[in-house]
């Protein structure tokens, strides 16, 4: 997925030149969000997960191959990638919760922790090549390669998720409903811990976020070109993965909280440093430990969440989640382009690192349920 989006990023920068089509990329990914996830959620506490995993796969899959096809042709326009945009969109509204509370059914609980270590390791391996790669095929051979390639990679998934073994029962049967769907939220609402960490990342993100500005960091500020921007974008996943294989050689941590709340201090910082240098190499260092820091949040946050959630509101807990995390970036995305577009790029990321720990003091404040949460 990342090669994906890092595509289109470059490619809307491309076609537009500005940073204000870059924003509007990140609006039009949340309105699906906004509209869906929620529905996705009880979908995924209604059937076969893995069956609601493939089926959002398919749609991406099509995604991936009219991207290709249209590039190919010649017939790309902004308009068409921002209706691919906001498909791949709806069908992540509907995969991304089945695939969260999925995995607590496929360990014991007293491994939860280390699944998750894992787990997010895999992940941090694919956001750190899929912008790589991206960077690479879109200089060697072009937008339309890194197209294909994609296309490539979600049958490699579709495969993988059709021979997962079932991860037991079906939570819930019954029609998506309101009542359904207010039931995942009021227990959100009803629990300090879970709403602490959705609350702690959506807000942090969208002030301390710089991902939308990349392709401009890379092409007129840092005068990277697209290899550049490849190693940029996936700098932060590098130090993402870097972090998870370090978790993954330590015991769990117990003190999630107090964790949590330093490693999003951390991102502030990395970030504010982002957005001041002009020197690349520090740039990169920058958006790596960056990366290390919201690895850790990662990790932090899933595990408190899933632990605290019964298997039967895991799918709409976890969409509520999805929102957050939606939100976060989507709405992150379009926050730093408008703003880089009414001021400078400088200063939508600098004042969003600032918001940023902002938004930590407030949460430790507010939410002392957070700041003492250990894992049993």
């Amino acid at each position: 997925m990342t090669l994906l989006r890092a595509s289109i990023a470059w490619h809307v920068f491309d076609l537009s030149h500005s940073a204000f089509y870059l924003g509007l990329t990140g609006l039009i990914q949340f309105v699906p969000v906004l509209a869906l996830t929620l529905v996705g959620g009880v979908v995924a506490d209604s059937f076969d997960r893995r069956r609601v995993i493939n089926l959002a796969q398919i749609v991406l899959l099509c995604c991936g191959s009219l991207l290709f096809w249209s590039t190919h042709s010649g017939s790309v326009t902004l308009p068409l990638l921002y209706m691919t945009v906001a498909a791949i969109s709806s069908a992540g509204t509907f995969e991304a919760p089945a695939r969260s509370a999925l995995l607590p059914t496929l360990v014991p609980r007293e491994r939860f922790p280390r699944a998750v270590t894992i787990a997010s390791t895999n992940q941090a391996l694919a956001f750190a090549t899929g912008p790589a790669l991206a960077g690479v095929l879109i200089a060697s051979f072009g937008i339309g390669a890194a197209y294909a390639g994609y296309v490539v990679l979600i049958v490699i998934a579709f495969a993988g998720v059709t021979n997962l073994r079932a991860g037991g029962e079906i939570a819930r049967r019954g029609a998506v409903t309101l009542a359904a769907v207010r039931e995942g939220v009021a227990y959100v609402w009803k629990q300090p811990v879970i709403l602490g960490c959705m609350s702690l990342d959506m807000f942090a993100v969208i002030f301390g976020g710089a991902t939308a500005l990349l392709p401009i960091y890379a092409k007129d500020i840092l005068h990277a070109g697209p290899r550049g921007y490849g190693m940029l974008t996936s700098s932060f996943e590098v130090g993402a993965l870097c972090m998870s294989v370090m978790l993954m050689l330590r015991p769990p941590a117990r003190h999630a909280g107090r964790i949590l709340l330093s490693t999003v201090v951390v991102f502030g910082l990395a970030t504010i440093t982002f957005g001041l240098s002009r020197i690349f190499p520090l740039t990169i260092a920058a958006y790596l430990i960056a990366g290390m820091a919201d690895q850790v949040s990662v990790v932090m946050r899933s595990t408190a969440v899933q632990l605290s959630t019964p298997d039967a509101l895991r799918g709409r807990v976890s969409a509520v989640n999805m929102m957050f995390i939606g939100a976060s970036n989507q709405l992150g995305a379009a926050e730093s382009g408008f703003v880089a577009h009414l001021t400078s790029p400088t200063f939508a990321v600098v004042s969003g690192g600032i918001g940023c720990l902002f938004v930590v003091a407030l949460v430790a404040w507010r939410l002392p349920e957070l700041r003492r949460y250990r894992v049993a």
